[in-house]
This record gives structure tokens, sequence and C-alpha cells, in this order.
């Protein structure tokens, strides 16, 4: 299934990036401004290197935390598709997307819950065990994330007169969707300790995440400075590139000592 997931994320994240102005035409529906396609095309970069490392990963709770965040997030983009058909285009692009959202959610969960026993919960020979602190601090940056995620998706309107750049309903709906992704993932953090359980799934946020501040610097002026939550975002954002890479940095230098002591 990862196989062949990653084709169509690589398709609709080169059509985001590459034709942002030509969404309507191209892609599933028309999305403005650029940012709002940009971000959506950062979460399928992150998905992508998420799905590579799923399809060669020979335990499964090496991405198992992963599972219940695209779930969640799939679920979510059918939710807001249904709610909002009027507004996508009749083209080849939508009823790809139409298909892949209604099967998606359930055949990720479903091969979840297959796979639910392949966990012992045990270590790996050669691992690294978070700090229950880093794990707290984390789980609480995701939480801070869901939430804005959960004020888009459920109160489109009001995040629209309040949000950092321009949103229709739909797109602050999928907006939401995106951030959604690493509350759901971190909250995994609250019971596993194990870094080899989330160190692919921090290298695919750590990519979406550069993808989300180069996507802000490339279309700075779709940014309305005058709103306080535009701060908000940036800060965010800041605080989640800083957080999440020192944090990996230094699990990783921990593993590779725990390495070569072994």
């Amino acid at each position: 299934m990862a196989v062949l997931i990653v084709p169509f994320l690589l398709v609709a994240a080169t059509l985001l990036f590459a034709f942002p102005t030509r969404t309507a035409e191209l892609f599933a529906w028309g999305i403005a401004p650029p940012l709002s396609a940009y971000l959506l095309a950062s979460a399928y970069v992150g998905g992508i290197w998420f799905f590579l490392r799923v399809a060669i990963a020979r335990r499964w709770h090496r991405v198992r935390h992963g599972f219940p965040a695209v779930v969640v997030f799939a679920a979510a983009l059918l939710v807001a598709t249904l709610l909002h058909l009027d507004r996508f285009s009749e083209n080849l692009s939508f009823w790809t997307w139409l298909v892949l959202y209604l099967t998606t959610p359930f055949l990720v969960a479903g091969l979840a819950f297959a796979q639910r026993r392949s966990d012992s919960g045990e270590a790996e020979v050669v691992d690294v065990l978070i700090p229950r602190l880093a794990r707290y601090g984390l789980a609480a940056v995701g939480a801070s994330a869901f939430a804005f995620g959960v004020v888009l998706f459920v109160a489109p309107e009001l995040a629209i007169t309040v949000w950092a750049w321009e949103l229709t309903p739909l797109t602050a709906e999928v907006t939401g969707a995106v951030l959604s992704l690493t509350g759901v993932v971190n909250i995994g953090l609250l019971r596993d300790p194990r870094w080899s359980a989330f160190r692919i799934l921090f290298q695919a946020q750590l990519i979406s995440l550069a993808a989300i501040a180069a996507s802000l610097a490339l279309r700075v002026d779709d940014l309305r400075f005058d709103r306080p939550l535009t701060w908000a975002f940036l800060a965010l954002v800041a605080g989640a590139i800083i957080g999440y890479g020192g944090f990996t940095l230094w699990c990783e230098s921990r593993l590779r000592r725990t390495r070569s002591a072994t």
C-alpha cells in the first residue's frame, strides 16, 4: 500500500508546488492564495518520506505511530471534500482525489489494526529511551498545533477572519487537517519512550516543516501581518523546527554513542 500511495503524493506535491496558480485546472480544486497550496504540498512531502520508509521498514513499531495521524488527516480531508463538493473541479485530479480519500482512511486504519500485535513494546537492542520531560514537552507542542487545526476545521468562518493568510471554508478545513498531523503523532510520545518508534516520524515532520518554512519565505506577500495569529503561527513553525531539530540531533547523538558502546 505504501508503494502505491507514494506516486500519488509525489504528483500532488509537484502540481501544488510547481503550478500553485493553476490548481483549478490541474489539481482537484482551485486553491488561493498559493500559500494554501504550498502548505498542503508540504504535508505531502513529509508523507512521501514516511511512506517510503514504511515500504522498507522491517519492524512495525518504527512506523506505527504515523498511522493514526494519516487516518485523522485523510478522514478530515474526506469530510471537507463532502462538505464542499461544489468547490471542486470536474477533472481527473478530482476523481483521483475523491477515490483516494474515500478509501485511504479505512485501508490505513485496517492495516494498522491488523498489525496491532506486531509490536511487543520492547526497545530495540540498540535504542534510546526518551526522557519523560522531553516527551511531554513535545506532546505539548503537538497539542498546540492540533488545537489550531481543530479551530480551523470546526469553525472555518471564524478562522477566516483571524488566520495568517486569506482562507475559504474549504482551505481552512484543509489547513486544519494539515496542522492535526503533528498533534496526533506526538500523542504517542505520552506512552512510548522508544526513539526507534519516532525516528522516522520526526524525520518526516522535519522535512514537512522545512517545506513549510520555505513556503512562508516564498509567499511572504500572502501573509496578513495585521493579524495576531500570523505571528503566533510563525512562532509555532519556528519553535517546532528548532525544538524538533534539536531534539532529533540529541537523540541521534545518543544513539550513535550507544552503538559505539555495544
